[in-house]
């Protein structure tokens, strides 16, 4: 399974994944709009791979399969004021 990797031009750490490089056909609009102009990273051929960076394989996969498209969001930052509360035994009330 080919796809194509573009990163946003908007949102940091953020990629969509398609079916065929430069068909954007199946990606909603409202996402295109938010995702910004797509920039082509990459050629990845799934099916000759077991894993990717941060993405679920099988979730790209099923994705891709029932959408024709995957977007990758970066994780969620860590909020260190909480951490350290956390550690230090310090409600947040």
């Amino acid at each position: 399974m080919l796809t194509a990797v573009y990163k946003s031009s908007k949102k940091a750490d953020t990629f969509l994944f398609v079916e065929k490089r430069d068909d954007f056909t199946k990606v909603p609009a409202p996402l295109m709009t938010t995702f910004g102009r797509p920039v082509f990273v990459m050629l990845v051929n799934l099916a000759a791979r077991d894993k990717l960076g941060v993405a679920d394989i099988d979730s790209v996969k099923a994705s891709l399969s029932e959408k024709g498209f995957y977007l990758q969001l970066p994780p969620p930052e860590e909020n260190l004021l909480d951490t350290f509360r956390k550690q230090n035994g310090v409600s947040s009330d």
